[in-house]
């Protein structure tokens, strides 16, 4: 590992009477990091979702968009497992702004294959946007592994249910400026850039402009961000709270070995390989309504740029409010269960989709179902995290998510909702529509396995 990326050593223990102040103001200083942090991340993620219906405009056809877009996801599932490891053996401080600027700087060159290449040399131009949506997509797995490694060593077991619920929030507001930023930036900055040729515009609204923007951000998550309570002379999080989980012990302070990582508290974790397979699915829903939201609602409902981002903007921003009421629902009402919880969104999800589909000719009935496919989506998103982390010592806990995340963006996103969607919305949208609706049947289905289990675990505690 590079040495800069090497975690700090801890620190000699604070006197007692300055431990408690100390935590309370850094903890909520290294929440408000990782939040902006990783709402940075957002903002250089799926850009490419808003650039697909003004690049059918060059002459790409949505199979091979569909191709570049899963490029991402694939990249993003790989470095979110692989990745996941590096990060529980490294400064969180120092991990997450890294990621956060290659991604933005990979955003920024997604101008060259249109502007250098274009139409007259189609083969080249999707050859270089494959490799580049792929960097951006493997740059973006260094977001939430880290986040991860600061919410289990700053927030206890008891509490890191709610606060990861707020925190899951961060993902929406980056998400949700997609959309504003693409149509402004495109009015504000086009014009400096490209004169009168108003074609190009599009460029730097969806990836100029907010890769600037994510740049910024990743400084200030560095100013904000602290490794470990231990690195800065605080006791753990378990001691101060005196919150013991029934998995603690000193080891989970302790930085393990990759082999260890993997193979004693992951990869035979049964729980696990059950929520994964259904994170695929909750996947599937998530992006195949998001990423072809704006190629949809402009193709069948003749929404314009600003319209469409508006729509993707409320999609994103419902998602606040349900994943909070999420998480306070697992938390209060099923007293820590997250199987039941994911099953009763992704129920409701399925009705939200059924409306989408059957009136498909209404405007806003299509926009009100977007909200609601986005009020109640991101809630089984969160849990399915939450399980992973709660499911793992806590040094392990960048790696668990990683193995959901691998399974949700690999299988989820790349492979069903990118390159299937993609191809089947050529034969009509009516099949997209009945996937999503088999895919919210699957992730009940393979949520509900770890319920038995899930219920024992509880009553244990």
């Amino acid at each position: 590992m590079w040495n800069f990326l090497t975690p700090p050593a801890f620190k000699a223990e604070l006197p007692a009477e300055k431990v408690d102040s100390t935590y309370k103001s850094l903890r909520w200083q290294v929440f408000l990091g990782i939040f902006i942090g990783y709402a940075g991340f957002y903002i250089v993620r799926k850009n490419f979702s808003m650039a697909i219906p003004f690049l059918g405009e060059f002459g790409f056809d949505k199979g091979e968009l569909g191709i570049v877009l899963s490029m991402n996801a694939i990249a993003y599932a790989l470095s979110k497992f692989l990745m996941g490891s590096v990060s529980d053996r490294s400064n969180a401080r120092v991990f997450l702004p890294l990621g956060l600027v290659l991604a933005a700087l990979s955003m920024m060159f997604m101008v060259v294959p249109v502007v250098a290449f274009g139409p007259e040399n189609k083969l080249w131009a999707i050859v270089l946007m494959t490799v580049l949506n792929f960097l951006i997509g493997w740059f973006n797995g260094m977001g939430w592994p880290p986040c991860g490694r600061v919410m289990t060593h700053w927030f206890s077991q008891t509490e890191r249910g709610t606060k990861m619920s707020i925190w899951n929030c961060a993902h929406n507001v980056g998400g949700a400026v997609i959309g504003p930023m693409a149509a402004y930036g495109a009015m504000w900055f086009g014009s400096w850039f490209y004169g009168a040729e108003s074609q190009y515009y599009f460029l730097i609204g969806t990836y100029v402009f907010p890769a600037a923007v994510a740049m910024l951000i990743a400084l200030l998550a560095y100013i904000l961000i602290r490794d470990t309570p231990q690195s800065c002379g605080l006791p753990s999080i378990e001691k101060y709270r005196n919150d013991y989980p029934k998995n603690y012990s000193e080891k989970s302070e302790e930085v393990l070995s990759a082999k260890e990582i993997f193979f004693k508290y992951v990869l035979n974790n049964k729980m696990l390989w059950f929520i994964a397979i259904a994170n695929a699915f909750v996947y599937m829903v998530r992006y195949g309504c998001l990423d072809w939201a704006p190629q949809y609602l402009m193709e069948t409902q003749g929404y314009n740029i600003k319209e469409a981002g508006w729509a993707y903007f409320a999609y994103e921003f419902a998602a606040i409010p349900g994943t909070l009421i999420c998480g306070w629902i697992s938390d209060k009402v099923f007293k820590g269960g997250r199987a039941l919880t994911t099953s009763i969104f992704m129920a409701i999800v399925a009705v939200f989709i059924l409306l989408y589909w059957l009136f498909s000719d209404n405007q806003s009935i299509v926009t009100l179902s977007l909200i609601g496919i986005g009020f109640f989506i991101y809630g089984p998103v969160m849990l399915i995290g939450v399980q992973a982390l709660d499911l793992a010592p806590k040094n392990a806990a960048g790696t668990a998510a990683g193995l959901t995340g691998f399974f949700g963006y690999f299988f989820g996103t790349a492979i069903l909702a990118n390159i299937v969607i993609g191809y089947v919305s050529e034969a009509g949208w009516d099949w997209t529509f009945l996937l999503l609706l088999g895919a919210c049947a699957l992730a009940i289905v393979f949520t509900m396995f770890t319920y038995k289990d899930e219920k024992a675990m509880l009553s244990n505690k």
